[in-house]
């Protein structure tokens, strides 16, 4: 029996052929220093913003492969700043996120669009509070070799559970909250 080797041109269309079939994988990602997670609103006519007490990101991103992409945040609520104490004590108490029940808050997207011009759509679910509700993050991306990932979100409270009692009030404090992030990220 005689074995013949298959003719070049036909062992580079098996590769191809093979490497296309095989599952498309994102870039992965960790964040790095340098990354910011801020939120905007306003109290009795006044805008304030505030820090999170820190979140950590875990992102698979290739914009020639969306749907293998995935963005996993978790957000920390305790040491949440806002420059005001009062305030801050607050926010971290149980009219707000009650963070001695709910120490922490988490975002998990699956589900990626490209917008155009540069800019794409995270949906996903943000789990705050003890519910969970689909958002969106609109963001852009820069390349390189610590890429950027700057986006916002826009996070109905009063959906949360955020803000009972009297903070339920949406003419001293809006229901609509603005969430702007800037992820550093680097290889994981």
């Amino acid at each position: 029996m005689s074995h013949k080797l298959l003719p070049p041109a036909l062992t580079a269309a098996a590769l191809v052929a093979m490497m296309a079939s095989a599952p498309a994988r994102a870039a992965d990602y960790l964040q790095a220093p340098g990354s910011t997670l801020v939120f905007a609103t306003q109290y009795d006519g006044e805008i304030f913003t505030g820090r999170f007490g820190g979140f950590k990101t875990r992102l698979s991103f290739d914009p020639a492969r969306l749907e293998a992409a995935s963005l996993e945040v978790v957000i920390d609520l305790a040491g949440t700043d806002t420059g005001n104490d009062d305030r801050d004590s607050t926010l971290v108490g149980s009219a707000f996120f009650d963070v001695g029940k709910y120490a922490q808050a988490r975002y998990s997207a699956r589900t990626f669009r490209d917008l155009g011009d540069g800019r794409y759509a995270a949906d996903g679910t943000l789990s705050l509070h003890g519910v969970s509700k689909p958002v969106t993050l609109t963001f852009t991306w820069t390349p390189g070799e610590r890429p950027v990932l700057a986006g916002r979100a826009r996070v109905r409270r009063l959906d949360f559970g955020i803000g009972s009692g009297d903070w339920a009030d949406t003419a001293l404090i809006p229901d609509e909250v603005a969430i702007s992030t800037k992820v550093v990220l680097q290889p994981r």
